[in-house]
């Protein structure tokens, strides 16, 4: 088990209980950790005071919302100075479509996973959103035909 500092196993168990479910309550949480409601509680509170809890929210099935398609695009900016790369960050920050984005190493600058209706919504989204933002050069894109896996969850 990798050492991080601060977390002792109980605060482990909080978290992978969390990660499966986090609605659970207060009571169900320290029963299945076995502690208190309140010393529960109070380390889910410093887990969270730390910022190793960022938040929660509900997985939603992007079928039944009408954005069955997931794509991954490479994108390829004209200039790499902080200067575009600030400008490009902004931009995505601003796209609904876009799930994440990540600056990567290698033959290209950033990696973007976007979800939209289907192939003509995805056509829009490339025309409109992804190439009209500032420093974008050339794009790959990667339709996904099948999420094999799809969790989110951390393996702690």
């Amino acid at each position: 088990m990798r050492e991080i500092h601060g977390i002792d196993r109980i605060d482990r168990r909080i978290l992978a209980a969390l990660q499966t479910e986090g609605r659970m309550t207060t009571l169900d949480l320290a029963e299945r950790v076995g502690l208190s409601p309140t010393a529960t509680a109070e380390r889910v509170r410093r887990l969270t005071r730390d910022g190793v809890i960022l938040g929660y929210s509900a997985r939603l099935d992007p079928g039944k919302l009408a954005l069955g398609l997931l794509v991954f695009v490479e994108v390829k900016l004209d200039r790499t100075t902080p200067d575009v790369f600030d400008t490009f960050a902004a931009a995505v920050r601003r796209a609904p479509e876009v799930m994440e984005c990540h600056m990567v190493a290698g033959g290209f600058d950033y990696l973007v996973k976007a979800r939209v209706a289907d192939m003509t919504a995805y056509r829009r989204f490339l025309a409109d959103v992804l190439l009209a933002m500032p420093g974008v050069r050339e794009t790959h894109t990667y339709a996904v035909m099948e999420e094999v896996k799809s969790e989110g969850m951390l393996p702690i």
